[in-house]
């Protein structure tokens, strides 16, 4: 598995290339190729995966019953648009026309680790996600999350 740690501000240029910063390309494994694939992300960010990230996630998407609405409305929507990318001969990443209308991707973009991928946001969005976000509620979050436990505990 591939694990990701950094954050970087990279620059978008006008036909929608960046160049992945070397701190992420030293952390791909040398197994990794040079492929990854592009997605929407969660959030309004594009979700970058290395191609042996990748694979596991489509295979278990594939093996879904496509017979639940549920799963086929699922896989429209986190496959529309994830498209396969290949390094250019200066080592830039192209991202699809589409993909930078979704996340409204400008020229100043951030390229965030999230563990095992590579989340691309618009600076100021990112920005904005972090600065809305108390601290407090950061450890509230935290303590659901690492300990399983929604409610908060009792006096």
């Amino acid at each position: 598995m591939t694990g990701f740690l950094g954050e970087y501000e990279v620059t978008l240029d006008a036909k929608g290339r960046f160049l992945l910063p070397a701190g992420f390309r030293k952390q791909l494994p040398g197994t990794a190729g040079d492929q990854f694939v592009v997605n929407r992300g969660f959030e309004k960010c594009l979700t970058l995966y290395p191609m042996q990230e990748w694979q596991p996630i489509f295979e278990k998407i594939s093996s879904l019953n496509d017979f639940d609405p549920k799963v086929r409305q699922f896989r429209r929507y986190f496959l529309n648009g994830a498209t396969i990318l290949e390094p250019d001969s200066a080592g830039r990443l192209l991202l699809p026309r589409n993909l930078i209308s979704y996340a409204i991707l400008e020229k100043e973009i951030i390229l965030a680790a999230a563990v095992n991928k590579i989340e691309i946001w618009n600076k100021a969005d990112y920005q904005q996600f972090f600065e809305s976000y108390l601290p407090e509620s950061f450890s509230e979050l935290a303590r659901q999350v690492m300990t399983g436990q929604d409610q908060p505990p009792v006096s």
